[in-house]
């Protein structure tokens, strides 16, 4: 929606598709689950290459297809003698609402997604032979699969990462890992029929082609600079010593707890 308030308000496909691309992946929310399920090194890789990703596929749209330019919206004045003065939120105000957002609406927002991903990468690392992913969980394949997945699935940058985090522990690179972060949410079905249907099919191609060519051509770099520099992502993610510890089953019981409380607000009978 806000995409498309931009693109209304005069902003070019360019920028349009650009801002489609990068701004769920540059977030505080979706940075943030990324350092914290998987690592220093991908929440760095992620904004980085989508970026990357968002400045190519704008420049392909702009290259493209021809910019006609959007119908300018009607101004209308009305008179008001009311006036209202903001009021400043105090300290102790904010860091309530971060906590709110945080440990409420944010959770909820991802927590299905956390449980999808949990129990993909269990099934897999359950019935899927360890000999597969040394065989296709590597390389372009691997990516090329990653995309045909992300197609169907609707779903939002912030969701995307656990289940980007499954693929990782059932044996995908982290490159192809990043492939899924980058393709899931910008060429995801719903994404796709809004940039149709706004910026037409010119626009389509060149946003899909920069998006995907951008997030392989990134997720290979990332695997070779992992390979260059011995980078170990399985450590970042925690050891089997350390998810043993007090803390790691304080924290898991914590999150369940929350987890148990939105699911209790989602679904308790309406009064």
């Amino acid at each position: 929606p806000t995409a498309l308030g931009i693109r209304r308000a005069g902003a070019t496909k360019a920028s349009t598709s650009s801002f489609m691309v990068a701004t769920p992946e540059t977030g505080v929310d979706s940075i943030s689950i990324t350092y914290a399920l998987m690592g220093p090194v991908m929440a760095i890789a992620r904004p980085i290459a989508a970026i990357s990703s968002a400045i190519v596929a704008g420049s392909l749209v702009q290259k493209f297809d021809v910019e006609t330019p959007p119908e300018e919206p009607e101004e209308t004045t009305v008179k008001s003698c009311c006036g209202s003065k903001n009021v400043e939120r105090t300290l102790s105000q904010k860091i309530r609402d971060s906590f709110s957002y945080g440990f409420g609406k944010l959770l909820s927002d991802f927590m299905d997604w956390l449980l999808v991903g949990l129990v993909f990468a269990a099934l897999i690392k359950t019935f899927v032979p360890d000999s597969f992913f040394l065989q296709y969980g590597q390389g372009i394949t691997a990516m090329l699969v990653v995309v045909l997945i992300s197609i169907p699935m609707y779903i939002c940058a912030t969701a995307s990462t656990p289940i980007a985090a499954g693929l990782m522990l059932s044996g995908f690179s982290p490159g192809a890992a990043l492939v899924f972060m980058l393709t899931g949410p910008a060429t995801n079905v719903a994404t796709l029929m809004v940039i149709y249907n706004e910026l037409g099919k010119r626009s389509l191609i060149a946003y899909l082609v920069g998006v995907v060519v951008t997030a392989i051509v990134m997720g290979l770099g990332l695997d070779a600079l992992i390979d260059y520099y011995n980078i170990n992502i399985m450590v970042q993610q925690g050891g089997h010593g350390e998810m043993t510890s007090l803390l790691y089953q304080l924290s898991a019981v914590v999150l369940v707890i929350l987890m148990l409380r939105q699911y209790w607000y989602r679904f308790k009978p309406a009064n």
